[in-house]
């Protein structure tokens, strides 16, 4: 028997980007746009996970940006969720963590939280089906002060139970980290729990690129759905992940619409230009599409207007925060 299920994280609804701020003039409102493209992300992970038979879908924390989203976030939110006709398990994370007076225990959430919707607020595991549990690890502050996911593990048996692991956190050494700063898990303790038989499956959150890109990896990041970033390859994703007589295999599945990406260019002819512009043609969703370029070297006055006019041009359909131009 295969047991298959989504695995996402980092959804981090009601975030705000101060480069998305509405243009002078301009009717567009890039800011809302990409707030509602992030909830509409999660009835994309719905269908995916309809059309691929999937039991259920895990996220593995931060659902939200903070505590203290607004009402109409937490609203479309919980009617996104309930479009998926699954079962959901909602992590605690760091920005939405389970502490006093947090967004779960908020009537507005609670009051609006659909049926098929399950906050994991304690590490006691949760029977989803015959012989599959999922354990989940709720971050109890922003800032823990140990890893919070080791004891839990410890807890854990070889009983013959499929059992996914839903956590939190950073683990040390991966390049493009969010928070080094913070408490790392304990790989050892990941690594041990799945060689000894408690663990099949554990679903990490908090790294927002998904790691690593070997497909039978049972300790995993998944991601973001909607990057978030310029550290972010891509667009947004969410895994699939297999799990058949202890065999994992996870797949990358494309939900998200925005990219952020970088360019960087040597601008001295109208060569140059040509092939700037001609890389601004590339991206295939421009309203969607946020770029940090990197201008440097010297041009004509003339050439230089010229550039202008291009950047002005594509700077009404590609947003362009922290530019950076060296001046001719």
């Amino acid at each position: 028997m295969t047991l298959r299920f989504l695995h996402t994280s980092d959804w981090q609804l009601g975030m705000t980007r101060h480069y998305l701020a509405r243009r002078h003039g301009c009717d567009d409102d890039p800011q809302a746009r990409f707030s509602s493209d992030r909830i509409d992300a999660v009835r994309r992970i719905g269908e995916l996970a309809r059309t691929r038979d999937c039991a259920f879908v895990v996220v593995a924390g931060d659902v939200f940006e903070t505590q203290n989203v607004s009402r109409q976030v937490i609203s479309r939110t919980c009617s996104a969720m309930a479009s998926i006709g699954l079962p959901v398990f909602l992590l605690p994370g760091n920005h939405d963590s389970l502490e006093p007076g947090c967004i779960w225990d908020r009537p507005d959430f609670t009051e609006a939280c659909p049926a098929n919707v399950t906050v994991l607020r304690s590490s006691t595991p949760v029977k989803v089906a015959d012989g599959v549990e999922i354990a989940g690890v709720p971050l109890k502050s922003r800032h823990p002060s140990s890893d919070p996911i080791a004891p839990v593990l410890s807890g854990l048996k070889d009983d013959g139970v499929t059992r996914i692991v839903v956590a939190h956190g950073q683990l040390p050494g991966l390049s493009g980290q969010d928070a080094e700063e913070d408490v790392t898990i304990d790989k050892q303790a990941l690594d041990d729990a799945v060689q000894r038989g408690a663990v099949s499956y554990i679903a990490l959150g908090d790294r927002h690129i998904r790691w690593p890109e070997d497909p039978a990896s049972p300790i995993r990041y998944s991601g973001t759905h909607e990057t978030t970033r310029f550290s972010d390859p891509g667009r947004g994703t969410v895994d699939l992940v297999e799990i058949e007589d202890g065999r994992i295999n996870a797949t990358a599945l494309p939900v998200g619409r925005w990219l952020h990406a970088r360019v960087s260019r040597q601008m001295s002819t109208d060569e140059d230009i040509d092939a700037l512009a001609a890389e601004f043609a590339t991206f295939d969703d421009p309203p969607r599409t946020i770029i940090r370029y990197d201008l440097h070297g010297g041009l004509t006055v003339a050439r230089n207007a010229r550039l202008e006019t291009l950047l002005e041009g594509r700077g009404r359909e590609l947003r362009q925060p922290g530019a950076q131009r060296t001046p001719p």
